[in-house]
């Protein structure tokens, strides 16, 4: 059933101040959070999420902890999960705030959007799984970088499963991100109001490197240590998660700790210019400037044109 008043979809830049703000709007509005976060799902990565601790939660925040560190989380289980969530806070009369910097998880549930699922059992897929088992996902991948840097790109290195349908698709003569690209243009599932929080680079840059020490200092080395222990590896999508997939690779001894560090700060902010790229491409994003706006002011404006737009 569609909501009589849009939702209200905060989206950004790691960094930018996403979940201030949206806990703000929610208790203007006197909504809940659904997270839109590919990592915030799993049990156990919080402080290398920034995953807000429930003792510090402004509103109640739904669609994190759904899942464990050595599961393969999927798009599509997302999409119907967070819509069966959406849709069980609107029958209550609760208005919804989506947060996150996950651009193909926010359109995944905003809009009509399935998956290409492939054929199963076919020798062609079969000799793919045979190459991912035998050479593993990495070299897939980049076989699929070599054949579609694109669709490499927009695709997780440890997501076998859709690196094995993006080859099949460029077998056929078409390509996994093209069909991504028009996904953009599908009509809506539910009506949205999308708020993008814009700080500037160099500002942006600054809090990443500082939330990065910030995270070191609450004990992330310590919580890497403890998911490896329940199944956290480099073979997990979850152990591929920018700031896990480095301290995993110092623990075993692939680099220093320093180095671990560092690299975290350089990947988070290759991360954010990409994240800025998803959702500077979709035009129905309301920017915010978020170098002269405060978290209040932010979202007061938010809430007002969510609530103007129910009229």
């Amino acid at each position: 059933m569609m909501p009589g008043r849009p939702l209200a979809c905060i989206v950004g830049p790691t960094a930018s101040g996403k979940s201030a703000v949206a806990e703000q709007v929610a208790l203007l509005i006197s909504g809940e959070i659904v997270s839109i976060d590919a990592m915030q799902i799993y049990r156990g990565m919080d402080i290398g999420t920034a995953k807000v601790p429930p003792e510090q939660r402004l509103r109640p925040l739904h669609m994190v902890d759904v899942c464990a560190v050595d599961e393969n989380y999927s798009v599509e289980r997302f999409q119907a999960e967070a819509r069966a969530c959406i849709d069980a806070l609107l029958a209550q009369g609760i208005p919804p705030v989506l947060c996150g910097g996950t651009g193909l998880y926010l359109n995944a549930v905003i809009d009509e959007m399935d998956f290409p699922s492939g054929y199963r059992g076919d020798e062609r897929r079969a000799r793919y799984e045979e190459l991912a088992r035998t050479e593993g996902a990495a070299y897939l991948h980049g076989e699929l970088a070599r054949r579609d840097p694109a669709s490499a790109e927009a695709i997780h290195p440890n997501n076998v499963r859709r690196t094995i349908r993006a080859l099949e698709m460029c077998d056929e003569g078409a390509s996994y991100a093209a069909s991504l690209t028009s996904l953009h243009r599908r009509a809506p599932h539910y009506p949205a109001r999308i708020f993008g929080l814009d700080v500037p680079r160099d500002l942006l840059y600054r809090r990443i490197d500082r939330r990065v020490d910030e995270m070191f200092d609450a004990g992330l080395v310590g919580e890497v240590e403890q998911l490896a222990s329940r199944g956290l590896s480099a073979r997990t999508t979850a152990g591929q998660a920018i700031g896990y997939k480095e301290i995993l690779k110092a623990l075993s001894g692939a680099m220093t700790m320093d180095e671990a560090r560092a690299a975290i700060k350089t990947n988070t902010r290759r991360y954010a210019k990409r994240q800025l790229s998803w959702f500077r491409h979709d035009e129905r994003v309301t920017w915010i400037d978020m170098g002269d706006a405060s978290v209040r002011s932010a979202a007061q404006r938010i809430a007002q044109e969510v609530e103007h737009a129910a009229l």
